[in-house]
């Protein structure tokens, strides 16, 4: 098992007001100076979590150091990574918690299973 941490990226991370006081602030229903903390939040992305995992699972498949490759996700970045294990023999779950997953991800996967 391995778990994949990316880093935050600081030049596009920005505060939002929630879409809801945003709406209220425009139909004049909620005032400025009735913001509360819960009323904005800290908006960022991870930055190259995808990549690493993408590289991990084609050393992986290449090392023939594993049967089955069991991904926690939904993204179809990961599209040429399943792809690169299954051409190698591997095994590929997807587990996409319960998310939708588009066709093209799913073409490239041997199981798809979400667990409680």
């Amino acid at each position: 098992m391995a778990l994949r941490l990316g880093y935050l990226n600081q030049q596009t991370a920005h505060w939002v007001l929630e879409p809801f006081v945003f709406d209220a602030l425009m139909k004049k229903s909620m005032r400025w100076e009735n913001l509360k903390e819960e009323h904005v939040r800290y908006d960022s992305h991870q930055k190259g979590v995808d990549m690493r995992i993408g590289l991990d699972i084609a050393s992986m498949a290449f090392k023939k150091q594993v049967d089955q490759i069991i991904l926690v996700a939904g993204d179809s970045d990961f599209v040429p990574a399943a792809k690169l294990a299954r051409r190698e023999g591997i095994d590929f779950i997807l587990d996409p918690m319960w998310a939708k997953i588009r066709p093209d991800l799913h073409e490239h996967i041997d199981g798809l299973h979400s667990v409680y």
